[in-house]
């Protein structure tokens, strides 16, 4: 990639999906999933569950989730009663969660994908992230928010309206100084969501799916807008609930 699609020359920058993140030339990459996993992750963030992203549903997961002695979560439609999924109300009601390891095709993936450190936001957690991420400016590093979209049936990336948001939502949070064209486009954007973040994300495409196949409720905590306190770091593949330092840009 050039220089001008890493949105080189800048500190703060915005794209799209798993290869937005990897074309990013950036110290930390933030990553965005409003429906669900941010919003699941920084559930289980404010609980202390440290989180293992995953970007398999198969044995693979099963295998990961025995490695690192972790609860692993089931599909959605398959959950049962005390069982964890990636909804987040199943994280806020599971009794006994100590470690979790969490399947998605989207924000999961890019996050255990990725070669440099990354911090997982949502709408929930946003003012919380920007005061973190405020640090990480001021100490020189350069962050990209990437929103991680969703999948038409043929696999393409489908620019879900939840994740401009979530992302915008979070860079408008943060100074001005530095932004890239897209980034400040983003932040633009939130301004619907940030003044009714129920009624919006209840509206949007994927909150009326999730509504649709009865996880409205599921909605409704991705609307919980700056009610997380903790901010999820990846550490050795692992999210944790911590206020670790995020490692050194190099160079």
């Amino acid at each position: 990639m050039s220089g001008v699609h890493t949105q080189d020359g800048y500190r703060i920058r915005f794209d799209w999906g798993p290869v937005g993140a990897v074309a990013s030339a950036s110290d930390v990459l933030v990553v965005v999933d409003v429906l669900s996993f941010t919003t699941t992750l920084s559930v289980a963030a404010d609980r202390g569950v440290p989180v293992v992203p995953c970007r398999w549903r198969d044995e693979r997961a099963t295998v990961l989730a025995r490695e690192h002695r972790a609860t692993l979560a089931v599909p959605r439609s398959a959950a049962g009663p005390g069982e964890v999924s990636l909804s987040p109300g199943t994280v806020r009601a599971a009794a006994g969660l100590a470690r979790l390891v969490l399947p998605s095709p989207n924000g999961s993936a890019i996050a255990a994908a990725a070669r440099v450190p990354v911090l997982g936001v949502s709408l929930r957690n946003r003012t919380a992230a920007a005061a973190r991420i405020r640090t990480l400016l001021d100490a020189g590093r350069r962050i990209t928010v990437v929103a991680a979209g969703e999948r038409w049936p043929d696999g393409t990336l489908r620019p879900a309206v939840e994740d401009l948001w979530g992302a915008g939502a979070l860079i408008a949070a943060l100074p001005d100084d530095g932004r890239s064209p897209e980034a400040h486009a983003a932040a633009a954007a939130a301004g619907p969501v940030l003044a009714d973040p129920a009624g919006m994300l209840h509206g949007c495409a994927s909150g009326r799916e999730l509504t649709a196949i009865g996880f409205g409720d599921d909605v409704d905590v991705a609307a919980e807008l700056d009610a997380g306190t903790a901010v999820p770091v990846l550490e050795d593949g692992v999210f944790v609930p911590t206020a670790a330092a995020v490692p050194a840009a190099e160079g």
